[in-house]
């Protein structure tokens, strides 16, 4: 398909993405003559990718290009390029007290973890956000230990290996199952966070509503 007729496709304007060939977030098309270009698929796939990360999962241009070209990279497994986008998708998370309050609060996430038996890397982004929630909810008198916290984990788990690994193409071709997994993990989250407070809204105006 022409340039035209891949913007029609995947709903991105031309200048949008010859913006993204420029950065190369999109590969470059197959040059049928000095100035146009033919496309695929492929290339309506890797908009969609593109569009999700940064509308979905505001994720700025510099780390969208982190992780497309993990996507790329073929000598990386899945389990790696899904740890790319998630790092990529974490908020830094700056301790605005890193002294032994905030050490408390990270000690018990790691043994929260720890007592999961999940195996997550020592460096992960979301070691410190769930400190910081423990930290959070502490300082409101808010119970905030592993037994509280526990059914968070249920739910995760169980979405996780029920639905969202389930819906991922393991069988087709690499390239597919990466973007899958990768998209899965964006608006996959996204949604659980809008159900939840979906939910609250729902169970408020059924216990609380006049």
């Amino acid at each position: 398909m022409r340039i035209s007729e891949l913007s029609a496709a995947s709903g991105v304007s031309i200048p949008t993405i010859k913006y993204y060939l420029r950065e190369g977030l999109l590969p470059a098309g197959e040059q049928t003559s000095a100035t146009s270009a033919r496309y695929g698929e492929g290339h309506v796939r890797r908009l969609r990718l593109i569009r999700a990360l940064l509308e979905v999962g505001r994720l700025p241009i510099a780390s969208i290009g982190k992780v497309v070209a993990a996507v790329d990279d073929e000598s990386l497994d899945l389990h790696h390029v899904l740890g790319v986008a998630q790092y990529a998708l974490a908020p830094a998370v700056e301790p605005d007290t890193p002294d032994e309050e905030w050490t408390r609060a990270r000690a018990e996430a790691d043994t929260m973890i720890t007592d999961l038996g999940w195996q997550i890397d020592p460096e992960a982004p979301a070691r410190d956000e769930l400190a910081q929630a423990v930290l959070t909810l502490g300082r409101l008198g808010i119970p905030a230990d592993g037994e509280a916290l526990r059914p968070y984990a249920d739910v995760a788990l169980r979405l996780v290996t029920e639905h969202e690994i389930g819906t991922i193409p393991f069988d087709g071709p690499r390239e597919e199952a990466v973007e899958a997994l990768v998209l899965g993990t964006v608006v996959h989250g996204r949604v659980l966070d809008i159900m939840r407070r979906l939910a609250h809204e729902s169970v408020s105006a059924r216990l609380l509503g006049s």
